[in-house]
């Protein structure tokens, strides 16, 4: 009776374990669902979600492009934006910012009509990372040709002053609570800022991590996520600038991105792949997954409502010959190549 019972037992263990196999096994990952051709010149250097509207937008060189994400339609265009990097959304406000790098400007444009409202220079160079402050009320234009921030009073568009970061600015965050964050990718460093005095605090080293680029926030845990150029997602206590852990990423990285409600972060990464996160804790973090996109694909925003990712690339033509002063020209790319990727569980 005893010994029947260990088998029937040991039996039903088996099949649990078997069931929580096929569990995992079956759960769903991240895949590309759907793909748009863009068409046009620019490459899409950045993207920004505005949540109200459900609009993508897409800085594309020379203009911004703004997609429905429900039905992929064109709602529209932002145009003369020189050299455009990086986009803010503020819904707050009812406007949308961009860092135009040609010509050292932001502009300013309505996010319902998308009318150009203002332009506004800076004395920075080539503006890249831009975020909007909620707590002050604030632009910033983090400005890797000089080595500074430009702050702006979004209520006015005028200039307040500038930030001395001493290195060439990549990824930034805002906590929303006076405090911004930059990654400095020369210097292998993280500047915390003091969002209202305008002064860097403190200045910490994020190795074993080289040359930082994308960075993101968990704002509950007091956590950032800096992907860096050797293969490395480094976290940081936001509150000391303690290195939490460091996780495996993809080559190349672009942008990182973090997921608020399933507490997941991800890296775009050029070789053709998203690293996918989990936060399992404020202390413990696990690589999930790797998913295959495209080459080229560095740049990267998740939807906080729909949970869905996008991401842009396009085609490349190998490099023209080199020249005097040119020794390594880059690829040059294939105009009307440019097709935006959604993906979701």
């Amino acid at each position: 009776m005893v010994r029947s019972q260990l088998r029937a037992a040991r039996a039903g263990f088996v099949l649990v374990l078997a069931c929580s196999s096929l569990s995992f096994a079956a759960r769903p990952k991240f895949h590309i669902i759907d793909s748009l051709a863009l068409g046009g010149l620019g490459d899409g250097d950045e993207l920004a979600v505005d949540s109200t509207s459900g609009h993508l937008c897409i800085s594309r060189g020379s203009f911004v492009q703004v997609i429905d994400m429900q039905d992929y339609s064109l709602v529209g265009n932002v145009p003369d934006t020189r050299g455009v990097h990086g986009i803010a959304v503020a819904p707050i406000t009812g406007r949308g910012y961009t860092s135009n790098g040609a010509d050292s400007s932001v502009t300013v444009f309505d996010l319902s009509t998308l009318n150009v409202v203002a332009r506004i220079s800076i004395d920075g160079v080539n503006p890249d990372a831009i975020l909007f402050d909620r707590f002050t009320g604030r632009i910033f234009t983090f400005n890797s040709g000089s080595g500074n921030a430009t702050v702006i009073d979004a209520a006015t568009n005028g200039v307040l002053g500038t930030v001395e970061l001493n290195g060439r600015p990549s990824g930034a965050v805002s906590d929303q609570q006076g405090t911004i964050y930059v990654t400095i990718e020369d210097r292998g460093e993280l500047a915390e800022i003091d969002a209202r005095t305008m002064a860097v605090l403190h200045r910490w080293p994020l190795a074993p991590g080289k040359s930082p680029r994308g960075l993101a926030i968990d704002p509950v845990r007091r956590r950032l996520f800096s992907g860096c150029s050797n293969r490395l997602l480094v976290v940081v206590d936001a509150g000391n600038g303690r290195v939490i852990s460091t996780l495996p990423i993809g080559r190349d990285v672009g942008a990182v991105a973090f997921d608020p409600a399933n507490r997941t972060v991800f890296t775009s990464n050029g070789e053709g792949t998203i690293t996918v996160i989990a936060e399992k804790s404020a202390h413990s973090y696990r690589v999930e997954d790797i998913v295959p996109t495209r080459k080229g694909a560095r740049t990267l925003v998740v939807d906080d409502r729909t949970h869905r990712l996008y991401t842009v690339t396009a085609a490349f033509a190998p490099p023209s010959q080199a020249a005097p002063g040119h020794p390594h020209p880059p690829p040059v790319m294939v105009p009307g190549s440019v097709v935006l990727y959604t993906l979701s569980r």
